[in-house]
C-alpha cells in the first residue's frame, strides 16, 4: 500500500470516528473502522470484536487476538491508539 493510500485511508477512518459519535459501538461499520484505525497505527489486532464507547470519539476495544486498546481523538485532533 502506498504512503498516499495509507494516509487517505487513515483520514477517512479518523473522519468516521469524529463524524459518527452517535453510532452504536457494536455497529459492524464502527468495528470495521476501529480495526482500520488500529492497523494504520501499526498495532497488532487482527479484527475488533467489541467496542465500548467511553465518550465522544473515545472507545475501548477488544481484538480477536486478545489485545485491548483505547482509541480516541486527543486535544490536538489526532487519533491515538493506546494499548491497555
Amino acid at each position: 500500500m502506498s504512503g498516499r493510500t495509507r494516509a487517505g485511508a487513515f483520514l477517512v477512518s479518523a473522519a468516521t470516528l469524529v463524524a459518527a459519535p452517535s453510532l452504536a459501538a457494536d455497529d459492524p461499520a464502527v468495528l470495521k473502522d476501529l480495526t482500520a484505525v488500529i492497523a494504520l497505527q501499526g498495532q497488532p489486532c487482527g479484527q475488533v470484536v467489541t467496542a465500548t464507547k467511553q465518550g465522544d470519539n473515545d472507545y475501548v476495544v477488544a481484538c480477536r487476538d486478545g489485545s485491548r486498546y483505547r482509541v480516541f481523538v486527543n486535544a490536538e485532533g489526532r487519533v491515538v491508539v493506546q494499548k491497555q
